[in-house]
């Protein structure tokens, strides 16, 4: 089949029944003709377009090693730098298209996907462990151009060091309750799967921290319309259709989804792993899943920051008031945090390298310092935004406004220096929508959690980064032996 049309997506994701639930009623009908999830559909189905748009193809896609068919860039395992590059573009691509907006756009889990097949040797040869399985799904994913949601995320139930769960009969947490010749049957739940229900594909991985339990311990891909499994959404931030007055929250709005595993049985040909603790917390920690990952959100994240830039100094510019020195201050602070989300992303993959299995990873001390700064900044984008446009986000028409009798009192008294009244009011929901509505706010809690616990971020970056040479370098200067 190779790489989709994005009416191929939607037709696709139609076709499943799967169960979604939403605002307590189960979801019937077309999901892309859905008022919750229209938006980000069609949106999603616009990126799979650009595959064959024919001024981007060569940029969006590679010929499969298989089938010779024209597959996702995304899925390319990179065995050179350049292939690096060609992996950046393609996110670059996709990430114009939704301003770097959409967290769960196709290439992040298709980096996944491709990052568990190209490290899949790690589980060669331990105690339940299917290698062969997680490369089968690499191949397929990549041939059939499939999405995926993913999960590992276990519910909130007791966060102390100390809990440990008692239930087996009603687990709370999502584990492996049965095995027979066929699979394994999975009972619980998991958290946050966005997109969750809106892709072919759900993949559920374990969390090694909180691996208290050998049945805890598994890794599978299931397609979205497995019996037994649901999927409960949060309430949905779309504002309304009008791109008027929802500018992005009408295109971006992605999901967050709630995973109930309701004994759902997983055949041993999808499964990766199971009752095998150790063999999860290693391929965890050594496959290339964060470096690749991590990879493809920065690039995503430079062209948000990008976004946040241009509607900052559109905001000052529509006011006039750039000769303000806090205002450049401010307008500063972005460049600064632009420029070196750059810097971190040339470096890591200047200082690429090489696996033990011949792929290409980026390197991982910039990625993490990246996956540290960009959730201490990006609120403060927001509030950069907010201080900005102060009252100005406050009190604002909406599109009807402008088609009223009340018209000409809008355009007398809501003009600004540089723009009509509808261009001022354009520009100023945008930026309520990017920072102010319920859709900015998920946002900025979404980037401040998107690879988990901020301080579990700066201990792994603390007791990964080589600091020996720094140490022996200044005992050195201080004539101190020091430990190598």
């Amino acid at each position: 089949m190779g790489a989709i049309k994005g009416a191929e997506f939607l037709d696709r994701i139609n076709s499943l029944k799967t169960e979604i639930w939403l605002d307590g009623k189960k979801v019937q009908g077309k999901i892309s003709e859905h008022p919750a999830f229209k938006g980000i559909l069609q949106t999603k189905a616009s990126l799979y377009d650009m595959q064959h748009d024919p001024e981007l193809k060569d940029e969006m896609t590679f010929f499969s090693p298989n089938t010779g068919d024209a597959v996702g860039l995304s899925f390319l395992q990179p065995k050179t730098k350049e292939d690096l590059i060609k992996r950046r573009k393609v996110s670059e691509h996709w990430a114009r298209k939704t301003k770097g907006f959409m967290g769960r756009s196709p290439d992040y889990l298709n980096s996944a996907v491709m990052s568990f097949a190209s490290s899949s040797p790690l589980l060669k040869g331990k105690v339940n462990c299917f290698p062969e399985n997680i490369r089968s799904l690499h191949e397929m994913a990549m041939e059939k151009d499939l999405s995926f949601t993913h999960t590992f995320v276990t519910p909130q139930v007791n966060r102390s060091i100390t809990y440990s769960e008692s239930s087996e009969e009603e687990p709370i947490v999502a584990r492996v309750i049965d095995r027979n010749e066929e699979g394994i049957i999975i009972k619980g739940a998991r958290l946050l799967a966005t997109q969750g229900g809106l892709t072919d594909e759900v993949l559920v991985t374990s969390t090694p921290n909180f691996l208290l339990d050998e049945n805890e311990a598994f890794a599978f891909s299931i397609p979205s319309d497995t019996k037994g499994l649901k999927f409960i959404c949060r309430e949905s931030f779309v504002g309304g259709e009008s791109l008027f007055n929802h500018p992005l929250s009408s295109r971006f709005e992605e999901m967050d989804t709630i995973l109930v595993f309701d004994n759902v049985f997983v055949p041993w040909n999808r499964v990766f792993y199971y009752d095998n603790g150790v063999a999860a917390a290693e391929f965890s920690s050594q496959n290339s899943f964060h470096t690749f990952t991590a990879h493809q959100s920065l690039i995503r994240r430079i062209v948000k920051t990008e976004f946040f830039l241009g509607l900052a100094e559109l905001l000052v510019q529509t006011i006039n008031v750039s000769e303000y020195q806090h205002i450049q201050d401010k307008l500063s602070e972005i460049i600064v945090g632009l420029e070196t989300m750059n810097a971190l992303l040339e470096k890591a993959e200047n200082d690429a390298a090489l696996d033990k299995w011949g792929t290409m990873r980026p390197s991982d001390v910039p990625l993490q310092v990246a996956n540290n700064i960009f959730p201490k900044i990006y609120p403060r984008f927001t509030e950069i935004v907010q201080l900005i446009g102060a009252s100005g986000l406050v009190g604002l028409p909406t599109e009807n406004a402008f088609h009223s009798s009340i018209r000409s009192d809008i355009d007398q008294y809501l003009q600004a220096a540089t723009k009509n009244a509808e261009d001022r009011v354009k520009i100023f929901r945008l930026a309520w929508d990017l920072t102010m509505s319920s859709f900015g706010t998920r946002q900025t809690q979404f980037e401040r959690y998107f690879f988990g616990d901020p301080i579990r971020l700066s201990s792994r970056l603390y007791k990964a980064y080589p600091l020996a040479g720094y140490v022996k370098e200044v005992g050195g200067f201080l004539g101190l032996e020091t430990d190598e």
